[in-house]
């Protein structure tokens, strides 16, 4: 089914450019890269595994489909799974961000694969004309479905840029009238304070992480570029997407369901997802949050006039003496603070067995500052329960390569006495 809807996209776009390399200079128009992709010998065995930002990346796709194979990306330097039978029907496997503390491959059918980049696509609005930059991991579900998916089964063209730095992004957008930048959080804040963001930009997509609000709100004002907060999950895909065309004000809204995904609240007041793109089991262990085309999350939603409000995970909860408190409510307001650049904060085990979790902020200051003033600055918008007794102010927050945080790997960090 994938190859065969491949063969047609190639053939109806044969002569344009579908892929290029800005290092190097390498491309391929539609045609060029169907020969290419038949040309690729795989190894033996049942699954394939593309890793890397490269044109190498594709071209392994396309000879897995080809050949009938399981395909699993990973991020450079990933192992590949341990040999196990995929369930019947397989043709794909994302592995999760590992933003809970574990990583767990999830399995998709070919059906369930391509329903993802049409729902985006639809609900995006992402088009031939606006080529797509890659910058973010091809491996990751975002990645995957906003950028190589829609080449191979939307003929949406792809510059892979293969550098995160500005001068990088700026050279990659040279000669382009329009393109699509679909991105993560630390990545707009780079561009944005490098002034990067290349003027040829149309559609500005952000995923992986929260999109703080100062942020998409200086974009506006210093570029006149909406960034669209996108949010969804390795199990399912895309999930919602801002639609509107000015800054939020709301930094927990992150918009409404995307095209054909069905959004209810379940148990516990955390968000179900169902719809044509959700995977078929994790694997080779299933679970019953994953099943019958339904995903039960673990985050906790309001939705208010068809609109998606985040307002945390049940996991990272903080236990204050029995009060629970989602910490994307101290975030937001330790963000309103002109000396925070960014935040994180977690709850960690409590010296006082009365209190159960202590609150603690992770914090990377723009200029000098101390936790007492922090203090004075939450203090007129959060309770006393809810202010972190702990303060710890770094360089910076390192994130994985899809742009992800682990309040699991900090607080591992804080109570091992290394943050």
């Amino acid at each position: 089914m994938l190859y065969d809807r491949w063969r047609q996209i190639a053939q109806a776009n044969h002569a344009e450019m579908a892929l290029r390399e800005t290092a190097g200079g390498r491309s391929w128009t539609f045609a060029q890269l169907a020969d290419a992709a038949e040309s690729i010998c795989l190894p033996p065995g049942p699954f394939i595994f593309p890793q890397g930002i490269s044109a190498d990346f594709i071209l392994t796709v396309l000879a897995g489909w080809r050949e009938g194979r399981v395909v699993c990306p990973l991020d450079a330097g990933q192992e590949p799974l341990a040999a196990f039978s995929p369930p019947s029907g397989c043709s794909h496997l994302k592995m999760t961000s590992a933003s809970n503390g574990f990583a767990r491959p999830v399995a998709f059918t070919a059906g369930q694969l391509a329903a993802d980049p049409a729902n985006i696509v639809a609900s995006m609005g992402l088009r031939p004309d606006w080529p797509n930059l890659g910058v973010i991991s091809l491996a990751h579900s975002y990645g995957f479905s906003n950028l190589v998916l829609p080449l191979l089964l939307h003929g949406i063209p792809l510059v892979l840029v293969m550098s995160h730095l500005p001068e990088a992004l700026r050279a990659a957008a040279e000669g382009l009238p329009a393109v699509t930048l679909a991105a993560v959080p630390v990545l707009w804040r780079v561009w944005d304070e490098a002034d990067a963001i290349p003027g040829s930009v149309r559609l500005a997509i952000s995923a992986g992480a929260p999109l703080p609000l100062p942020l998409e709100l200086q974009i506006y004002e210093r570029c006149g570029l909406k960034v669209h907060n996108f949010y969804g999950a390795s199990e399912c895909g895309g999930i919602a997407y801002d639609r509107t065309t000015v800054p939020r004000t709301d930094a927990s809204c992150v918009g409404q369901a995307i095209d054909n995904v069905q959004l209810s609240i379940g148990a516990g007041g955390c968000l179900v997802v169902g719809g044509g793109a959700v995977g078929q089991a994790y694997v080779p262990d299933e679970d019953a949050v994953l099943r019958d085309r339904c995903f039960r999350t673990t985050d906790l939603v309001e939705i208010r006039d068809g609109i998606v409000h985040l307002r945390g995970r049940v996991g990272d909860l903080i236990n204050i003496a029995g009060r629970k408190l989602p910490p994307e409510t101290v975030e937001r307001a330790l963000l309103t603070h002109p000396d925070v650049g960014e935040c994180l904060v977690f709850g960690a085990p409590s010296n006082d067995s009365t209190r159960n979790d202590v609150g603690v902020a992770i914090i990377v200051p723009r200029r000098a500052i101390d936790g007492e003033a922090l203090r004075q600055h939450l203090s007129h918008a959060l309770p006393a329960w809810q202010i972190p007794r702990e303060w710890r102010f770094v360089k910076s927050l390192p994130t994985n390569a899809r742009g992800k945080l682990s309040r699991a790997e900090w607080r591992q960090r804080f109570c091992a006495g290394d943050a």
